[in-house]
C-alpha cells in the first residue's frame, strides 16, 4: 500500500472483500406516474408562499434552494432520486447481523468508586466496558467481579499504554478473556509502546489497537477529516506492525475502528458505511488478504454536538445519534451520558445511557432488520460523496511517521470557523443554548473530572456567555397591545437569553409615556413591535428613553436609523449579543 516514502498509493477503487452493487432499486409501483416534476411544482408552491421563491422563479429552482452543503463541501439535494446511483458502485454496507454490543465508558478516576459503576452497567445489561486507565490505575480494585470472560474490557491508557496492559494481563492470568477485549494502544503511539502492546494481545489472541477518530471530531474535525485521519492512522499503525515482522493480516486483525456520531444522522449513517469502504480499500493496499480481518467498529456519540446548559437535551441529541449509529451497523455502540458535560456522570445518567441502546434495539428493534438504509439514494450517494472526499483527506495526511498533524490543523481551523459562523446565526440550531434557552433553570450538580478536556464544544462561546450573566437587565420595550408585539418580542427574548441577557417586560403599551413608566435605569432597551408601530411612534418611544437614561437602543426588526441596533432572523447572534453585553457593562 506504501510508496518507498511510505505514502498510501491507490485511489478509492471498489474495495477487495466488501460487495459492490450497482444500479438503483426501482421504488414505484407499475401503475405510477409520479414524475419529479410533479415534486418540483408542489415545493415550488410552498416555497412561493414563504417568499423563499418569487412567482416568475422556475419550479427547477427548488433543488438549488433547498440542497443543503455540509462542512466538507458536499451537496445534499432535499429529494433523493433513482438517478442519485448512475453509474455508482455501492459499497460498506454493514455485516453485523443482530444486537450490537453496547459499551460503556468510564472516565478516570477513583478505582473503587469506578469499579461501583461498571458492576451497575453491566448488571443494567451493558455487554462490554471502555475503561481510560493509566499506571497509577488499580486494575485489581476497578475490575474486581467484572467476568472478563463474558465482558469485553477495552482499555484506554495514553499516557502508559505498555503499563496498564501489562496490568490488566497480570489481572487476567490465565482467564479466557471474552471476545473484542482489546488493550486499546493508541494507533499513533510511540512505534516501541505500539509494537509491545500489539506483541502481547497478538500472544493471547485478542485485540490490541484502537484508531480513535473521536480525537479529532472533538477537536472540532469534519465527517471527512475525522475518516481521512482515522485512515492514515490505521496505515501508520499497519506501517509499524509489519516492519517490526507482524503478518499484515495479523496486524489488521488487531485494530478496532472509534468514530463519533452526531445528530445529523443520515451524515453518520453514510460515516460509518464510508469508513468500512475506505478501511477494506486501506487493507487492501496494505497486502491483506481479502475477507480474512473482519472489521470491528466502535461508535461513540459526539462530546461536541452535546451542551452544558439545557443537558436533557442531550438525551435527545445522543438518541438520534445511536440510531444512526445502529443503522449504519457500527458493531459497539456508546451512548455517553447526558450529565457528562457537567461532571462525572452520575447512577441516573449513566442508567439512561445504557438505557438508549436497549431501548433502539429491543422496543425500536433497530438491530432486527439488515441494513436498514441500505438502496436509499440519499443515503447511498452521501456515502460515497463522504468516502471520495474522505480519500482526498487521506492524501493530504498521511506520512510514513503518520498522520500529518500540522495539515490536519490547518483544515481543522477551516472547519471549526465555518461551524462557528453557522452558530453564530443560528443556521446551525443548539437547543436549549442557541435556541429557546431558559435562564432560570438550575443545572444538576457533578463532581469535577477531566472527561471533557480536550473537547470543543460546537456551542462553547455561547456558553461562555451563559457563564457569565451580566448583572443588568434590558428592558424590553414593547409597543402596543399584546398580540401586535408578541412575535418580535418573543424573538428577541431568546435571542438575549442565548447570551445570558434577561430582559424586563413593559407589557401592553399605548404609547411612549408607558415606556418611560416601564423604565428603570435600564441602560439597554430593546423595542419590539410591528412595523406599523415603528412607523408611528417608535422614534419618539428611542427619543423618550433615552431622555429616561437609556443608552443603548435596539429595535426588533429591519435597522431604523432612530436606534443603534437591531435583530432579525439571520442576524449573527453572537457578534449582536456581545455588542448588547459590552453596552450593559
Amino acid at each position: 500500500m506504501t510508496s518507498p516514502e511510505g505514502a498510501v498509493e491507490g485511489g478509492l477503487d471498489e474495495p477487495t472483500g466488501l460487495e459492490p452493487e450497482q444500479g438503483s432499486l426501482e421504488l414505484l409501483g407499475p401503475d405510477d406516474d409520479w414524475q419529479p416534476a410533479d415534486w418540483e411544482k408542489a415545493t415550488a408552491a410552498v416555497l412561493r408562499k414563504s417568499r423563499r421563491m418569487r412567482e416568475e422563479d422556475p419550479d427547477s429552482l427548488v433543488w438549488e434552494k433547498l440542497t443543503r452543503t455540509t462542512l466538507d463541501d458536499i451537496p445534499v439535494t432535499p429529494l433523493g432520486t433513482a438517478s442519485l446511483l448512475d453509474d455508482l458502485l455501492t459499497a460498506g454496507r454493514p455485516a453485523r447481523a443482530g444486537d450490537w454490543d453496547v459499551r460503556a465508558h468510564l472516565a478516570a478516576g477513583p478505582a473503587k468508586a469506578g469499579n461501583e459503576a461498571l458492576l451497575v452497567d453491566l448488571e443494567g445489561g451493558v455487554t462490554s466496558v471502555w475503561v481510560e486507565a493509566d499506571a497509577e490505575t488499580d486494575l485489581a480494585v476497578l475490575l474486581e467481579g467484572v467476568l472478563i470472560d463474558l465482558a469485553p474490557v477495552v482499555l484506554d491508557a495514553p499516557t502508559a499504554p505498555g503499563a496498564v496492559a501489562e496490568a490488566f494481563l497480570a489481572h487476567a492470568g490465565d482467564t479466557d478473556l471474552a471476545a473484542g477485549t482489546n488493550l486499546g494502544v493508541s494507533a499513533t503511539a510511540p512505534a516501541d509502546d505500539l509494537v509491545a502492546v500489539a506483541r502481547l494481545a497478538a500472544e493471547r489472541g485478542m485485540l490490541g489497537v484502537v484508531v480513535d477518530g473521536t480525537r479529532v471530531h472533538d477537536r472540532g474535525a469534519s465527517d471527512a477529516q475525522e475518516l481521512g485521519w482515522a485512515m492514515a492512522a490505521g496505515a501508520r499503525a499497519l506501517r509499524v506492525l509489519t516492519e517490526a515482522g507482524m503478518g499484515v493480516d495479523d496486524a489488521a486483525g488487531l485494530v478496532e475502528l472509534r468514530l463519533a456520531v452526531t445528530d445529523e444522522q443520515f451524515a453518520s449513517i453514510a460515516k460509518l458505511r464510508a469508513a468500512r469502504r475506505l478501511w477494506a480499500r486501506v487493507l487492501e493496499l496494505s497486502g491483506a488478504t481479502p475477507g480474512v480481518v473482519a472489521q470491528r467498529l466502535h461508535a461513540v456519540t459526539s462530546r461536541p454536538m452535546m451542551s452544558r446548559y439545557d443537558p436533557w437535551v442531550n438525551m435527545l441529541r445522543t438518541t438520534v445519534a445511536a440510531f444512526a449509529a445502529g443503522v449504519g451497523g457500527a458493531d459497539s455502540v456508546t451512548v455517553l451520558p447526558f450529565d457528562a458535560p457537567l461532571g462525572r456522570p452520575d447512577a441516573f445518567g449513566r442508567r439512561i445511557a445504557r438505557n438508549t441502546s436497549h431501548l433502539l434495539i429491543d422496543e425500536a428493534h433497530v438491530a432486527h432488520v439488515a441494513d436498514p438504509a441500505g438502496g436509499s439514494y440519499a443515503v447511498e450517494k452521501l456515502t460515497d460523496d463522504l468516502a471520495v472526499a474522505a480519500w482526498e483527506v487521506l492524501g493530504r495526511l498521511d506520512t510514513p511517521e503518520g498522520p500529518d498533524e500540522a495539515a490536519l490543523e490547518e483544515m481543522v481551523a477551516r472547519t471549526v470557523e465555518r461551524r462557528d459562523q453557522q452558530v453564530a446565526t443560528r443556521e446551525r440550531p443548539l437547543t436549549g443554548l442557541t435556541e429557546f434557552p431558559n435562564l432560570a433553570e438550575e443545572l444538576p450538580e457533578r463532581e469535577p473530572y477531566d472527561g471533557w478536556s480536550g473537547v470543543r464544544s460546537y456551542g462553547q462561546a455561547f456558553e461562555a456567555m451563559r457563564d457569565e450573566p451580566p448583572a443588568a437587565r434590558v428592558l424590553l420595550a414593547t409597543l402596543g397591545p399584546v398580540a401586535a408585539h408578541t412575535a418580535r418580542a418573543t424573538f428577541a427574548t431568546n435571542l438575549l437569553a442565548a447570551g445570558g441577557v434577561g430582559v424586563d417586560v413593559a407589557g401592553p403599551t399605548e404609547g411612549p409615556e408607558d415606556l418611560v413608566a416601564a423604565h428603570d435605569g435600564h441602560t439597554v432597551v430593546c423595542l419590539a413591535g410591528a412595523d406599523a408601530a415603528y412607523d408611528e411612534w417608535g422614534q419618539g418611544a428611542a427619543e423618550a428613553l433615552r431622555a429616561a437614561g437609556a443608552t443603548h437602543v435596539v429595535v426588533a426588526g429591519k435597522p431604523r436609523e432612530w436606534a443603534d441596533d437591531s435583530c432579525a432572523m439571520g442576524v449573527d447572534a453572537l457578534a449582536f449579543l456581545t455588542r448588547t453585553r459590552e453596552a450593559l457593562a
